[in-house]
């Protein structure tokens, strides 16, 4: 009888030790809201590795009381741009030189770009998604831009190292039929551009800009990205502001300049746009990411500078992108991770990386 009571007391401890290890991956604490008088975001997860989208199972439990780890976990080596698509995140990550792809709903993880062939990656940076599901990523050191389908496989190339210098950034019209890339260039070029280039064929259609600080000209620049309207916003880095073209590439304005205050930027990188054309830039200096209207108006903040990881907690931010349900997803680089806010107005589980239509979806 007391074996047997032994024994369901394991049991029943592992089982407790197996439900904490979930909530621990996946979920905070308590409930983070930003800002915290009236919320607009809360902190919902963060992804660093293959456990945080892993199923525990009994086996992992076990294994867990046994040995005080589930055992390997594939880690972010050096995570830089993210995009999202119906749960699946795609995480560019310069030292796996690949595209980490963790399908939340599905509970999947694997590396796209690292097989020997034509779709091989070399130096993963920008990265967004199509209206199809298709990955447009820009490959810094191959001096190209390369398009996979959502599952990874090779699609096409396009760009060469006669037209590309530094490419930092890529984004796609909503339409997809057009793709945008930043060529950053250099401190000893001229060559710091937007390219504007058919989505489809690749075909280069427009150069925009060259190093300059008057309208339409950049000082290396990073990332790019576009409203549901057609806009091109682009961070200016060098030249501490934001740039907003047309499709076609004419300039519409400017927003920014370089300082220490809300509204100011000090180290601009990753941009994003959600759905309803407000625009999220990642700071690297401030440790944060800023919100504004389509016309350059500041709306809030969040995130701090910190040595110390956590929750909203930023050393080197760097890509940022927000998905069809406004759930906004930001890198950082020195934490190797990707925190993930739910706006207010949705339920924890409702959207895509809720799982409401991952059945859809498949």
């Amino acid at each position: 009888m007391k074996s047997k009571t032994r024994h369901l007391l394991a049991l029943l401890f592992i089982t407790l030790l197996a439900g904490c290890a979930g909530d621990e991956i996946r979920k905070p604490p308590v409930q983070l809201a930003y800002p915290p008088d009236e919320p607009r975001f809360y902190f919902e997860r963060t992804l660093t590795s293959s456990f945080d989208i892993k199923e525990i199972t009994a086996t992992d439990s076990l294994r867990l009381f046994a040995t005080g780890t589930m055992g390997t976990a594939d880690s972010l080596g050096k995570p830089y741009g993210v995009a999202a698509h119906q749960g699946r995140v795609y995480v560019t990550d310069t030292v796996k030189r690949a595209i980490v792809m963790f399908d939340v709903p599905g509970k999947e993880y694997k590396l796209i770009g690292t097989k020997d062939g034509p779709g091989r990656l070399r130096k993963p940076i920008g990265i967004d998604v199509g209206k199809s599901g298709n990955i447009y990523v820009a490959d810094n050191t191959a001096r190209r831009a390369v398009v996979f389908d959502r599952d990874g496989n090779f699609l096409r190339a396009f760009g060469s190292r006669n037209l590309m210098r530094r490419p930092s950034g890529i984004a796609v019209s909503p339409d997809e039929t057009r793709a945008y890339v930043i060529d950053t260039g250099g401190i000893e070029t001229q060559e710091h551009h937007l390219l504007i280039f058919d989505a489809q064929t690749g075909e280069h259609l427009k150069t925009v800009g060259t190093r300059g600080r008057e309208e339409g000209n950049f000082n290396l620049a990073l990332q790019v990205t576009t409203t549901p309207d057609g806009s091109v916003y682009v961070t200016d880095s060098g030249n501490f502001r934001v740039q907003a073209f047309d499709r076609d590439g004419n300039f519409k304005l400017a927003f920014g300049s370089v300082g220490r205050k809300s509204g100011q930027f000090a180290r601009p990188k990753g941009i994003a746009a959600d759905p309803e054309g407000n625009i999220y830039v990642a700071d690297a200096a401030f440790g944060n990411f800023q919100i504004f209207d389509g016309q350059g108006r500041l709306l809030m903040f969040i995130g701090d500078r910190s040595q110390i990881p956590g929750p909203a907690r930023y050393m080197l931010p760097a890509g940022i992108t927000v998905d069809e349900d406004g759930r906004v997803y930001i890198v950082d680089q020195f934490f190797r991770k990707v925190d993930v806010f739910r706006p207010a107005h949705l339920k924890e589980n409702e959207g895509y990386l809720g799982g409401e239509h991952a059945t859809k979806r498949r």
